[in-house]
């Protein structure tokens, strides 16, 4: 599944209706529960009187629905949606002094209402008046938060879908799951059934109450704090080859790339390799990164941001919401290191990220005095852990950013796909094309390089020849049920969302 721009997904013409969640005025209850701590920074940055609210923020996901379109059916499903999830019927209220405040709506107080789009049928000017919609309507401050919009192709039966949403509700892991729950939520009205009840459906909110509790209690001596202040020793968050980047004007968008970085077959082959010298497919992500950051810009370490997701039970595991927290990874490398060693190297600077896993990352700033945020990160995701990821790529799904304008920031986002590793990047517009393209095609080479390098290494080979008796047995690919049972372990380490 590719992380991408909605303008680089290609809608197919027909007929194009938005399809927006309505509220009576009185719908809104207070609630008492706090936000959670990047939840409340975040609306803090937002300027209330912003005409495009929604530009850089918003994440979406489209996908094709493989059956016709039936308007009040797919009414109902976005209604039964809104209505199992409280984070979608959840916002914020900012009328007193201070953090912004939550407020609930019940479930059975929210309507979706049709606005067919007229004389819209083209593809790519459909593609683009989304695009500016939803820098227009989206915001962390005013609901609804989430909108959707559908594209009926009567020639061939089925309809696209497009969901977006601003980041406050939504997170990488939510994005990807909410294909298929839409596509049973859709079946399951098509057939006049009732939705499926799950104790999976957890609110967000209750997990604010968790981690404003954990956060809290975080004070300058935490293990979480120093390591922090290790990673930030020198006083500013790491850039991504700053020595490379060349003004550029503010309003230029950043450049977005994608490419696999290896075909199935070739992944397989690391993989194997990577069990039996007993490293996990994410480090060997992160010492590809290093060796490549190493081979491109001359930097012996590598230092980076690294979203990882935060669901701690399963309650939470089906939720729609922003359960995302971020850690930092720093890689040191010796002037002649291998690929064998950089995996060492970042496999210790992965554990020792742990220490920062629970603990939020803006209350950790605070503490340290730094208003700064990251502005280099990386997020790894093994997409064989959503359930029924391969019917995902049949229906086209992707997972959407909004266009960025910052002009410094740099973002990876590696994906273990069903046919391959993948790389997605958005740049900024002053560093010059070649220049991220030389340091991706690094990154490719050093993970090509592994099984040659590890068999090479006569230390690494002889445990290799040592561990063949005791090697595992040949990977299965995950399904849903393997997810479930995972349970955290699935959440924290396989998908690390951004």
């Amino acid at each position: 599944m590719e992380y991408t721009h909605l303008s680089e997904f290609e809608i197919r013409s027909g007929a194009l209706s938005m399809w927006t969640p309505e509220l009576a005025a009185d719908a809104w209850r207070p609630d008492d529960r706090p936000l959670t701590s990047v939840h409340a920074g975040y609306c803090a940055s937002v300027d209330p009187a912003d005409p495009l609210p929604g530009r850089g923020r918003w994440i979406g996901t489209v996908f094709e629905m493989d059956a016709p379109l039936d308007g009040p059916a797919w009414r109902e499903t976005l209604r039964r949606w809104h209505a199992r999830h409280e984070g979608l019927r959840t916002t914020v209220t900012t009328a007193s002094r201070g953090e912004a405040r939550r407020l609930v709506a019940a479930p059975a107080a929210v309507d979706i209402a049709e606005q067919p789009v007229a004389g819209l049928t083209d593809g790519t000017r459909i593609n683009e008046f989304l695009s500016g919609t939803l820098e227009e309507r989206l915001s962390a401050l005013v609901w609804p938060h989430c909108l959707a919009a559908t594209v009926e192709h009567a020639d061939t039966g089925d309809f696209t879908v497009l969901v977006a949403a601003d980041h406050s509700v939504m997170d990488a892991y939510s994005q990807a799951i909410l294909i298929l729950e839409l596509r049973t939520l859709y079946r399951e009205v098509s057939a006049g059934e009732q939705s499926r009840e799950s104790v999976t459906f957890g609110s967000v909110a209750d997990f604010a109450v968790l981690e404003r509790a954990s956060a809290a209690e975080l004070d300058p001596d935490s293990p979480a704090v120093a390591t922090w202040r290790e990673f930030l020793a020198d006083g500013a968050m790491p850039r991504f080859a700053p020595h490379a980047q060349r003004p550029a004007p503010a309003d230029r968008p950043q450049p977005s790339v994608s490419r696999r970085l290896l075909d199935l077959t070739e992944l397989e082959q690391v993989e194997a390799v990577l069990d039996l010298v007993r490293h996990r497919m994410s480090v060997a992500v992160f010492a590809a990164l290093a060796v490549a950051n190493q081979q491109r810009f001359g930097a012996d370490r590598m230092r980076t941001a690294m979203p990882i997701a935060t669901r701690p039970d399963l309650r939470w595991m089906e939720s729609m919401g922003w359960f995302v927290n971020v850690v930092p990874v720093d890689i040191a490398l010796t002037a002649d290191s291998g690929i064998a060693e950089a995996m060492d190297q970042a496999r210790a600077a992965l554990r020792r990220s742990r220490t920062a896993n629970d603990a939020s990352w803006s209350r950790v700033l605070d503490l340290l005095d730094v208003a700064e945020t990251p502005r280099f990160g990386i997020s790894f995701l093994d997409i064989r852990v959503l359930p029924g990821y391969e019917l995902v790529a049949d229906l086209r799904g992707r997972t959407l950013r909004a266009e960025s304008y910052s002009p410094d920031e740099v973002f990876l986002w590696v994906v273990r796909a069903a046919d391959g590793l993948y790389v997605s990047a958005r740049y900024p517009a002053g560093l010059p094309a070649e220049v991220m393209d030389e340091f991706l095609t690094a990154f490719g080479q050093a993970l090509s390089s592994i099984a040659a390098a590890v068999h090479a290494d006569p230390a690494v080979a002889g445990r290799s020849e040592m561990q063949l008796s005791a090697a595992p047995a040949p990977r299965k690919t995950p399904g849903p049920a393997d997810a479930r049972a995972l349970g955290e372990n699935a959440l924290r380490v396989a998908v690390q969302a951004g």
